[in-house]
């Protein structure tokens, strides 16, 4: 009897690492490798599209911003999945011409979908008619004085933030990784987008 009751409990020790070991598999593991991937400026096989951030910017988004329907922005919104980021002043033709080639690449990725989220980022007050064109879609819009720290985060090669017209891509440890000129394709945003998807286990 007591034989057994020691050998119940090697086995729920037993299966006690096992489940430990699982959860670092699935859960501490793609962020190192990740973070290496960084550190080590790996990137899978393939020639990138865009123009890769390096080092990588870890984004600090004020605890005062606000979303579009007077939300806080929760600490978690970068971590949470993949961001497809556009930044912009008003946001007029140039800006829902983009916003139109964002939700159709997203809506390219298929099964990656819900790893991946849009936000756009502008100084724009009335945002009424782009929540209802694309009411999945994540708005930052704040006054200039509240937004300029973060819109100038985005900021690559001296550029001008707000009228540069590139997409960016921010992965889901928070770090703005890559970033696209108006003139690439959309098609090799995809590619590259798809490619880093299929390499990453983070998102």
């Amino acid at each position: 009897m007591q034989n057994n009751k020691q050998l119940t409990e090697q086995e729920m020790q037993q299966r006690g690492r096992k489940v430990f070991m699982l959860m670092l598999v699935f859960f501490v593991v793609p962020i190192i490798v990740v973070i290496l991937m960084f550190k080590l400026n790996w990137k899978p096989s393939g020639s990138s599209l865009g123009e890769l951030v390096t080092p990588p910017r870890l984004l600090n988004t004020p605890t005062t911003l606000k979303t579009d329907d007077a939300k806080i922005i929760a600490p978690e919104l970068w971590k949470e999945k993949w961001s497809i980021v556009y930044v912009t002043a008003a946001c007029e033709k140039v800006c829902l011409d983009k916003l139109h080639d964002m939700r159709q690449l997203h809506v390219s990725l298929y099964k990656d979908i819900e790893r991946t989220q849009r936000v756009l980022i502008t100084t724009a007050s009335d945002v009424s008619r782009i929540k209802s064109d694309y009411p999945d879609l994540i708005v930052i819009n704040q006054p200039i004085s509240d937004i300029g720290n973060l819109s100038q985060q985005f900021q690559i090669n001296g550029d001008n933030v707000s009228s540069g017209n590139r997409l960016y891509l921010v992965d889901p440890l928070g770090h703005l990784m890559m970033s696209y000129q108006p003139s690439v394709p959309l098609a090799d945003v995809r590619k590259d987008i798809t490619r880093l998807l299929r390499y990453s286990w983070a998102g």
